[in-house]
């Protein structure tokens, strides 16, 4: 039974990774928490170490098959990626120092704004440099990347909270700012994956409830939700569904709001 649920949270998660830009952190830390629901209190840092791996790949992945030219919209941002590295690897030391509560609450705090600001302030449902506008997008600053970095990794959930609405604003199609928010966030969270993991010690445990865990990552689980991403990814993008471009917004923002529902829910 376990199985088959990450296998289906995996088939989530790669569609979510192409039509949106979510790696599946929201959704796969909840989940992995319930499967390993007997590791007690260091569920969650395996939840969370797990996740990070599984977005790694997962956006990794779907950066290696889009196509050059909708990546060319990040030529020159070397200095962008960068940044978001070293505030990947900050926002994940600082992750390690703060109580759970705080991280997930900020996370939902962060998650109803970004909503409310997509909704309410104009430029995300139908941004700058749409069909019908002479005005090019424009690059993201290089230097949002350290605050950008720091505040997804801290937050424990990718970047495209962050990046996907910046592209908007910066006057990118859905489609593309989707895109674009993989190769952004596989920038910020591999250093902050190698940070989790290359200091985490596995939970005092016995070996029978520590089965499959390499340090902090329950491997099988791990597996079982890329089993399920990796294909449905590989198949969006050779055959990318036509979603209207306000449409495709919508559904973003809408997507965000059962975020901030389910994870409210969840809190400690």
């Amino acid at each position: 039974m376990d199985l088959l649920v990450l296998l289906g949270v995996g088939l989530l998660t790669g569609t979510t990774t192409v039509l949106f830009g979510f790696g599946g952190g929201f959704v796969t830390v909840p989940v992995v928490v319930w499967a390993d629901s007997a590791l007690g209190g260091d569920a969650t840092r395996v939840a969370v170490a797990t996740s990070v791996v599984v977005m790694v790949v997962n956006a990794g992945f779907a950066t290696a098959v889009t196509p050059p030219g909708t990546l060319a919209a990040l030529r020159g941002g070397g200095p962008l990626l960068l940044l978001l590295a070293a505030g990947g690897a900050a926002g994940a030391f600082a992750t390690r120092l703060a109580p759970a509560a705080l991280t997930h609450w900020a996370f939902v705090a962060y998650t109803a704004v970004t909503l409310a600001d997509v909704l309410l302030r104009p430029g995300f449902l139908r941004p700058r440099g749409q069909a019908g506008s002479s005005v090019p997008p424009r690059p993201l600053p290089a230097l949002v990347g350290a605050p950008v970095g720091a505040v997804a990794a801290f937050l424990g959930v990718g970047g495209s909270v962050m990046t996907v609405p910046a592209m908007r604003r910066a006057g990118h199609p859905m489609r593309v700012a989707a895109a674009l928010a993989n190769p952004l966030t596989l920038a910020l969270s591999l250093p902050a994956a190698t940070l989790h993991l290359a200091t985490a010690s596995a939970p005092a445990l016995p070996d029978s409830a520590l089965a499959g865990l390499v340090g902090l990552v329950d491997l099988r689980a791990a597996a079982a939700l890329l089993l399920g991403a990796l294909p449905v990814i590989a198949l969006l993008r050779r055959h990318p569904p036509r979603i209207p471009d306000r449409v495709h917004a919508w559904a973003y923002a809408g997507l965000l709001g059962v975020v901030v529902a389910a994870m409210a829910l969840s809190g400690p």
